[in-house]
């Protein structure tokens, strides 16, 4: 039972939480600071998301060469660097995924 609680509390706070930009009156404005910290939501969501596929194999670290996972996120970071184009980025990344778990 107290598995529900915990969910339907995380729910309702998750959902105040979004809903509150969009209940606020029109006069009330978000803070200076907020507004700056939320600029960097989307990149540390998707980091949190591609990281651990990158970095991780099953629950142990894998940083050495035998990983293609590695590899190939480093030459789609590369390509997203240079070109900052995102189906460029995707069609390099899946590449180079299939290139290195042919290779290795």
């Amino acid at each position: 039972m107290n598995l529900w609680y915990t969910i339907g509390g995380m729910a309702i706070v998750t959902y105040l939480a979004r809903a509150s930009f969009l209940l606020l009156p029109p006069g009330v404005e978000t803070p200076p600071w907020l507004r700056r910290a939320l600029r960097y939501v989307p990149a540390a969501v998707l980091t949190a998301i591609w990281a651990p596929e990158l970095f991780l194999a099953g629950s142990e670290l894998a940083i050495s060469p035998g990983n293609e996972r590695l590899l190939a996120g480093a030459v789609a970071i590369a390509v997203a660097w240079r070109w900052r184009l995102t189906f460029v980025t995707i069609l390099a990344g899946l590449a180079a995924l299939h290139l290195f778990h042919w290779l290795i």
